[in-house]
């Protein structure tokens, strides 16, 4: 897609955190009829992508930013406090530009052919197959869940291949014109992020748009040595889901603190004096930076690269899962505390609630997932 003009939105190679902060008002004028729209309006998904999210880990070469991990993780949080749909929809776009990295170069110059702003989704699972063609592969099969593919110019699916009598998973570059989306997407959470399902039916892909499962989980890029693209994929993944988290928990902090105090009832709120009440925002508060510091870490340790970093590739997605299950904890104590007014439809503590469960049960943020391959390692510490 190529992006509308948006008032007070300047379409150029870089961004500002004033930029940024006004996308993320935007986004939080738009939250609910979002949600039940079950999209991101048109303006939104503009303004993503003129405050340079598209092209954030794009190399330069490509006229792209090659950013930072941390950066990226403060303002894909700060679009999270007005709408946990557009930050992730904004780290989506994010990351699976950094996956065209590691095709081939002709690949890369086919993907970004129109320019550094070319949205990007990916399908992570290898749900579908591809069988060998003459110059490159026929590709079949169904992806679901795929965040943005509504929006996105390409997608780069996975899908397994035949390879020494076993299958093999391969990434494939496909553009929108190639498959079709399928409306599949009714979720409790996140329900703007219209994650439907991609569909594709014996697509033809040039090898030089294919790209070995085991090279992007390694970061052995193609033509690039910044510490952007060089970096596992474990390791920072799950810094990009957990940031729209961070951000919709802050949010959430806003949101309880709005609520009208009154006379301590089943469905009132206490009064601000009252020592329950102080302990429930200290309490979560503190979880919520606790996180933060915690996602600080991994995203410094990606931008530092591997000869700075501390070369355990377990503990990024053991330090982003726990991460994740305090900021869930910290808006569930919020929720809780807050009665049944924060329980109805028009109220965003609920959306919010709603949102931050979605979006921490991801397999990159799930802790079961995380302290199986850290108790895995062959030295604990």
């Amino acid at each position: 897609m190529t992006a509308a003009p948006v008032s007070g939105f300047v379409l150029t190679p870089t961004d500002t955190t004033e930029q940024v902060r006004e996308v993320a008002e935007l986004a939080a004028r738009h939250a609910a009829a979002a949600d039940r729209a079950r999209r991101l309006p048109d303006e939104v998904v503009a303004g993503l992508v003129a405050v340079g999210f598209a092209r954030h880990f794009v190399p330069v070469r490509w006229g792209g930013r090659a950013g930072g991990f941390v950066d990226l993780l403060d303002k894909v949080s700060t679009v999270g406090e007005g709408c946990t749909s557009a930050a992730w929809i904004a780290a989506v776009i994010a990351g699976a530009a950094r996956m065209g990295v590691y095709l081939p170069e002709e690949g890369q110059r086919e993907l970004w052919s129109t320019g550094a702003d070319t949205v990007i989704a990916s399908a992570l699972n290898p749900r579908g197959h591809a069988t060998p063609d003459v110059g490159g592969w026929r590709l079949t099969g169904e992806w679901p869940l795929v965040s943005g593919v509504d929006l996105a110019d390409w997608t780069l699916v996975c899908g397994l291949v035949p390879q020494k009598g076993r299958k093999v998973a391969r990434f494939f570059a496909v553009p929108s014109r190639d498959y079709r989306v399928e409306d599949t997407w009714f979720n409790v959470g996140m329900r703007a992020t219209g994650s439907n399902t991609l569909v594709a039916d014996g697509v033809f892909v040039p090898e030089h748009r294919s790209v070995a499962r085991g090279d992007v989980r390694c970061g052995r890029a193609v033509g690039s040595d910044a510490p952007c693209h060089t970096a596992g994929l474990r390791a920072i993944s799950g810094t990009l889901f957990a940031a729209p988290v961070l951000g919709a928990a802050r949010s959430a902090v806003r949101a309880w603190s709005a609520m009208p105090a009154g006379k301590p009832a089943q469905e009132s709120f206490a009064p601000r004096d009252n020592p329950l009440v102080r302990d429930v925002q200290a309490r979560a508060e503190g979880e919520i930076e606790g996180a933060a510091l915690l996602l600080r870490h991994v995203a410094l340790t990606g931008d530092e690269g591997p000869d700075g970093g501390e070369g355990d590739p377990a503990r990024p997605p053991r330090d982003c899962a726990l991460a994740a299950d305090r900021l869930v904890d910290a808006v569930e104590r919020l929720f809780r505390s807050a009665g049944c007014r924060a329980q109805a439809q028009d109220h965003p503590l609920q959306r919010i609630w709603r949102d931050v469960h979605c979006a921490a049960s991801h397999v990159a943020l799930r802790f079961d997932a995380a302290d199986s391959a850290y108790g895995g390692r062959g030295n604990r510490k």
